[in-house]
């Protein structure tokens, strides 16, 4: 299966929801829709699904492009957040339905749908509870028999528009790995909305960021989590502290500089993630000396916020017990950090940008972008 996305927009009356959207997927990827609310994530998977219709730009299965397929004849398997599953029906007559609804020529004799659905339902674990109805059935169990339905239909596209939303976390956990099992089994391209970056980076093989209607970034989880492109992707990602760093012959030095240094120098606000923030000894290169504001013991961890004195930046680091042994870590007491990585952008738009540069703790030099 080839999916093909070239310049879409849509608008709901002033409110451009997407902005010139292009991409394309080829195989069986699963594929993450991510990005903050607002950011036209569902209103690209319904443009996909032909829920809705693009304002400009085309979209293409194989080549073809799907305003000349009927919105039944394109493959599409469609999971709603809530499942919209029919209350009168029980769990197999709602798989089913799908089958037996289709025209008289392409419908499947009775057996081929028996077969079939009660494979499916073993498949995703509910032969069981074939003949209950979507209200005897737990907020996991009603998303199963919505993926089971939607399979029914053997679909080339599998589109799910927060299938977890409405679960508790241990549920949405367990329903991830059922996802990627159900995908693998099914082997077509899948994709699935979220706003859950690690629901997003657990099971999805291709990321598409998503933001203001625009694409910011695709690529493989680990690639986003690499090699942002943005300040926005950084920060989206997850959580960060900014520090004032300076360019010391091509590479990215920390710091905390009086006010008129910072004018004068140069200095700009790089980004570090807590856990780079690491215990230093005072006079290191590259450290800075931070006045603990709070300590918090989170199971195996502690976090720490810290300010620094000359500008008044709050930083936050968090580290494995073994890293601060023999410190006294108390609120009030100065406390020397310094960044294992820094991150420097060009801006703060959410287009492409430099990426990342090393810091000099990692002895090699800057990759301009």
């Amino acid at each position: 299966m080839k999916l093909e996305v070239c310049n879409v927009s849509k608008w709901f009356g002033a409110h451009r929801a997407l902005d010139r959207i292009s991409f394309s997927l080829e195989g069986a990827p699963l594929v993450a829709l991510l990005g903050p609310s607002g950011s036209g994530k569902t209103t690209l998977l319904r443009v996909l699904a032909g829920l809705d219709v693009p304002d400009e730009g085309t979209i293409h299965f194989d080549g073809v492009n799907i305003r000349t397929i009927h919105v039944r004849r394109r493959g599409i398997g469609f999971v709603f957040q809530h499942y919209a599953l029919f209350r009168h029906m029980t769990v197999y007559e709602n798989v089913a339905f799908g089958l037996e609804v289709k025209p008289r020529h392409q419908r499947p004799p009775p057996e081929e749908i028996r077969r079939r659905v009660e494979a499916l339902l073993r498949l995703v674990h509910l032969d069981w509870l074939a003949d209950r109805r979507p209200d005897e059935l737990s907020g996991g169990q009603r998303q199963r028999a919505a993926l089971a339905r939607a399979l029914a239909v053997e679909p080339r596209i599998l589109m799910l528009d927060e299938p977890f939303g409405a679960l508790d976390a241990a549920v949405r956990k367990e329903l991830r790995r059922e996802l990627r099992r159900l995908h693998e089994a099914a082997g077509i391209t899948s994709l699935f909305v979220t706003h859950d970056v690690e629901e997003a980076f657990e099971i999805a093989d291709l990321v598409i960021l998503l933001h203001d209607g625009h694409i910011v970034q695709i690529g493989p989880p680990q690639t986003l989590w690499t090699r942002p492109v943005s300040p926005f992707v950084f920060r989206f990602l997850g959580d960060y502290s900014l520090i004032p760093a300076r360019d010391a012959n091509g590479l990215w030095i920390a710091g905390d500089p009086l006010p008129e240094q910072r004018r004068a120098e140069g200095w700009r606000l790089a980004h570090v993630r807590p856990w780079e923030l690491e215990p230093a000894i005072p006079g290191t290169p590259g450290a800075v000396e931070g006045i603990i504001e709070s300590v918090q013991e989170i199971g195996a961890r502690l976090r720490l916020r810290l300010c620094l004195p000359h500008s008044r930046i709050r930083l936050n680091a968090e580290w494995r017990p073994t890293q601060h042994v023999g410190r006294a870590l108390v609120p009030g007491s100065r406390c020397p950090v310094r960044p294992a990585r820094l991150w420097v952008f060009d801006g703060d738009d959410p287009s492409p940008a430099q990426e990342a540069v090393r810091s000099p703790l990692e002895q090699s030099p800057a990759t301009p972008g």
